[in-house]
């Protein structure tokens, strides 16, 4: 696996603050997983003025809803199965004492969910996770105060990372992890700062940012979102992006060398059943392949070659389609609320129906509501990646598949195992490797958005399990990447044993470029070696290859 080596990357990078890089706008309805990746990666980031502004005018109706004495849930309230419990009397002007008692019971709010299990997460999706929260704060619902985002800015522009649990979410709110910053604005608990895991307080001093004074609502914003699991996810994307390109290119070399036929791929070969997502990648992989010998007559070519080379078009189609649905519905999570309860600014009730009047505010030039809310319900994003999950599952096993077939001599005309006369037993061993890399990701494609009980005294009874389910899509990709690599070699050793049986061989220029990046770091296979430093420089190359 390649993250490892990125965070530690990272985290060297944040040692040193204040950054050098160009400020990330955010402003909370533009921002995508390419955006949150470049936060987690030391980006710093400042507020669109339009976006403080909706901040300042949703904690206005926060503050006016209270005082006109609605209950609020997690405000005058207290939250889950203790949402029956009367915890603030707002009703009236918010005194000074109304606004220590709702101080105190914002600390306790975070006390009581700062508490989860296994190791920390790494700091680049500890910034991920802080990102995509502040980003949907920006959009007004959470109703804080204008100071919790400003102490969000500070903490990722100036490297103070809360050291948070990796798990204990079930995917319906990350809230025992998410807890976590609170604390650490607190000045309490611990946080990754210059390179070293240090006590909260002693970072704030050290990096001048004054511990919050949390009231109102502003705990249970901090708290109460699927910010560390859109964090992840966003991740996810911003690695699947990349993988969609290479992909394209290991599989278009991969045909070449196997000396596919392009007769499925073709414009009206298409046509005859035009699938929006595999026509686009059939235009792709004639572009990717444009000058290759490929498209000469060979008498030798197979007419239909096996289902792995042959359904490329759709297996590539279906990854990009996958992959444009869930980076579509995690946009929305990006850039929405998924508060509860919500506030929604400049709003009006929609008719005089006592439940549709219920929430809203309209007093001294205020207008706007807090409605209690199921929007933390992550479902359809989540789905959407169980979905790339399973389309993962099924590239990957045709990868392997077409490993083997390159290794086979009756189908690709080359020597068993792609071997020379110098070789003992060439790739002949080398297939279960990408064998095992496929098996995993099929594991891994099996949903796991239902493995959860209920908890939360029975109100909490169905759950997403989100957190697992990016963590898996995220391994998929990690193998793929491995996977791909391994098929890569494999290609282009053929390469190199078809050059040799048929000297007017060759390669469109676009794999032509791959196929010498690979050599620049992976020799042909002449003798016999140990193949595990070239399958991780191969990944590597994957990783970093320009799309």
């Amino acid at each position: 696996m390649l993250r490892p080596i990125r965070c530690a990357i990272i985290a060297a990078t944040l040692v040193h603050a204040p950054f050098s890089f160009a400020d990330v706008v955010l402003d909370g309805h533009s921002a995508t997983p390419e955006i949150i990746a470049s936060i987690a990666d030391g980006e710093a980031i400042s507020i669109a003025p339009v976006a403080m502004k909706r901040v300042e005018a949703a904690h206005t109706v926060l503050l006016e809803s209270a005082q006109a004495g609605q209950q609020i849930y997690g405000l005058t309230t207290g939250v889950g199965e203790n949402k029956d419990r009367s915890m603030v009397d707002a009703k009236g002007k918010l005194t000074q004492e109304i606004i220590d008692a709702s101080g105190r019971f914002n600390v306790g709010l975070i006390h009581a969910h700062s508490g989860s299990v296994g190791p920390d997460m790494d700091v680049r999706t500890a910034r991920a996770a802080m990102a995509a929260r502040l980003n949907a704060m920006l959009n007004g619902g959470a109703g804080v105060q204008a100071s919790i985002v400003d102490t969000y800015v500070q903490f990722l522009n100036r490297g103070v990372t809360p050291a948070m649990p990796s798990g204990g979410s079930l995917g319906e709110a990350d809230i025992t992890i998410l807890s976590h910053v609170g604390l650490a604005m607190l000045g309490e608990g611990d946080v990754y700062y210059q390179g070293r895991k240090i006590p909260a307080a002693e970072a704030l001093d050290a990096a001048g940012i004054k511990p919050i004074k949390p009231y109102g609502k502003d705990a249970l914003a901090i708290l109460s979102s699927n910010a560390y699991s859109a964090g992840m996810a966003a991740l996810a994307l911003d690695d699947m992006g990349h993988l969609l390109k290479v992909s394209k290119l290991v599989y278009a070399l991969s045909l070449q060398a196997f000396n596919g036929n392009v007769s499925p791929f073709l414009q009206d070969t298409l046509a005859l059943r035009p699938f929006a997502y595999t026509v686009r990648a059939g235009e792709e992989l004639r572009t990717l392949l444009a000058g290759s010998s490929i498209w000469n007559r060979d008498d030798k070519r197979a007419l239909q070659d096996p289902l792995s080379y042959r359904d490329g078009v759709y297996l590539l189609g279906e990854e990009e389609r996958a992959y444009a649905g869930a980076q579509a519905l995690l946009n929305v999570q990006l850039n929405s609320s998924d508060d509860n309860p919500g506030v929604a600014v400049g709003v009006k009730a929609h008719s005089a129906r006592w439940q549709d009047r219920r929430g809203y505010v309209d007093a001294n030039g205020v207008t706007g509501a807090v409605l209690p809310s199921a929007n933390f319900e992550p479902l359809p994003w989540v789905l959407s990646f169980e979905e790339l999950g399973l389309v993962l599952g099924h590239n990957s096993l045709a990868s392997a598949q077409r490993i083997m077939k390159l290794n086979d001599p009756q189908r690709s005309g080359l020597s068993r195992f792609l071997g020379t006369e110098q070789t003992v037993h060439a790739f002949g061993a080398m297939e279960k490797p990408p064998v095992a890399l496929a098996e995993a990701n099929k594991e891994l494609a099996m949903p796991v958005s239902m493995d959860y009980l209920p908890v939360a005294g029975d109100i909490e009874d169905i759950a997403t399990n989100a957190p697992r389910v990016v963590e898996r899509v995220q391994q998929q990709i990690d193998n793929s990447f491995t996977l791909l690599g391994i098929e890569l070699i494999h290609a282009g050793q053929a390469v190199d044993l078809r050059k040799q049986q048929q000297p007017d061989f060759t390669l469109s220029p676009a794999t032509a470029g791959l196929y010498t990046a690979l050599r620049g770091k992976v020799a042909f296979l002449d003798r016999d070696r140990p193949l595990t430093p070239d399958f991780r420089a191969a990944a590597a190359l994957l990783h970093a290859y320009p799309g």
